[in-house]
């Protein structure tokens, strides 16, 4: 409702709105950054490396520009403290991608859980739990943590040498 008012108020004004991006609830990229923010937030404590994994992320898997790439993460961080439970997030992805789709989701998220160098308890479990959600295997979902643990290890060596 107050975007509608906001839009007629600039149109009267005769001004232009800027080419703002908004992404609604059926957006899957809404649905992922949510899902991504909760892996961020979920042990209590959002640090630094974390909030730009996040943004790395979302920026470079849908192609966003960096304020963009801020908008998104703004709604989705509402969207995260409005849920009761990770199924709308879930439900909206399980409707647009396949099951590669679901598959880099699951990776995602164990890229943001792994960020900070620790796996917390909370974390593994959320990473489990969409997994089941999404209907990604145990396997794959191991499969991936294992890719991306190895990836990790790689940047750490050559970052180190």
């Amino acid at each position: 409702m107050l975007k509608a008012i906001s839009t007629f108020v600039t149109e009267l004004l005769g001004r232009e709105e800027e080419d703002e991006v908004h992404f609604d609830d059926t957006d899957e990229r809404l649905a992922a950054a949510a899902l991504l923010f909760h892996a961020v937030a979920i042990d209590g404590s959002i640090e630094d490396v974390e909030r730009e994994k996040l943004h790395v992320l979302l920026s470079d898997r849908f192609e966003l520009s960096s304020s963009d790439t801020d908008t998104l993460i703004e709604e989705a961080r509402e969207r995260d403290l409005e849920s009761v439970d990770l199924h709308g997030f879930t439900s909206v992805l399980n409707r647009a991608l396949d099951e590669e789709g679901k598959q880099r989701i699951i990776e995602m998220l164990w890229e943001i859980v792994m960020s900070d160098g620790e796996i917390h308890e909370f974390e593994d479990n959320l990473v489990w739990r969409v997994a089941e959600l999404l209907g990604v295997s145990t396997r794959d979902r191991m499969v991936l943590r294992k890719r991306v643990l190895e990836r990790r290890a790689m940047t750490e060596s050559s970052n180190s040498a």
